[in-house]
C-alpha cells in the first residue's frame, strides 16, 4: 500500500501550500493524499432536529469541499485522495484517523506567514511532540507563503 500524506482541509490562508507540498510529495514518492475535514459537534441547537439539520449541512458542505480539493490533489499527485470527514475537535480528529490508519505516514501542515502566529495545530505539534497524533508520526511544516515554484523546487 502506498504510504499516505495526511492534510487538514481547513478554512486557513496557509492550507494551499499544505496541500501543493502534500500533493507534490505523493507525486514524487508514489503515494497519496489523505484529506481529513473535520466538523464541529455538539451545536447549539435546542431540538434535535434543528442540530440534526445543521449537523447534515455541514457535512453535505465538507463532501462538497473535499470533492473540489480532491480534483486538484489528483491532478498534482497523479493518484486519488482518500477523503476523511470527522466531528469534534481538530486534534482529537487527527488522533482518531491516524490511529485507524496505519498507512498515515506523514501529517502536512502548514504555518501562517506574514508575521501571524503559527495556527492551533502548528502550535500544538511543537508544544506536544509525538503525543499529538498519538504515534509516533513525522509532521512536516510547510511556510504558508511557499509559492509553486518553491513547492516543485523542495517536493
Amino acid at each position: 500500500m502506498p504510504r499516505k500524506f495526511l492534510v487538514i482541509a481547513d478554512d486557513s490562508p496557509e492550507f494551499e501550500a499544505a496541500l501543493r507540498y502534500a500533493a507534490r510529495r505523493a507525486r514524487s514518492t508514489g503515494g497519496r493524499v489523505a484529506l481529513l475535514r473535520v466538523i464541529p459537534r455538539g451545536l447549539d441547537a435546542h431540538w434535535s432536529g434543528a442540530r440534526d439539520d445543521i449537523e447534515r449541512e455541514l457535512r453535505t458542505e465538507a463532501e462538497a469541499l473535499l470533492q473540489r480539493l480532491g480534483q486538484e490533489a489528483a491532478e498534482r499527485s497523479g493518484a486519488s485522495p482518500l477523503f476523511l470527514i470527522e466531528q469534534g475537535e481538530p486534534q482529537a480528529a487527527i488522533r482518531k484517523v491516524v490511529g485507524e490508519d496505519p498507512e498515515i505516514k506523514i501529517l502536512v501542515l502548514a504555518s501562517a506567514g506574514g508575521g501571524r502566529a503559527p495556527g492551533p495545530l502548528v502550535s500544538a505539534v511543537l508544544k506536544q511532540g509525538a503525543a499529538f497524533t498519538g504515534r509516533k508520526l513525522p509532521v512536516t511544516i510547510v511556510p504558508g507563503e511557499l509559492t509553486e515554484k518553491d513547492i516543485e523546487d523542495l517536493a
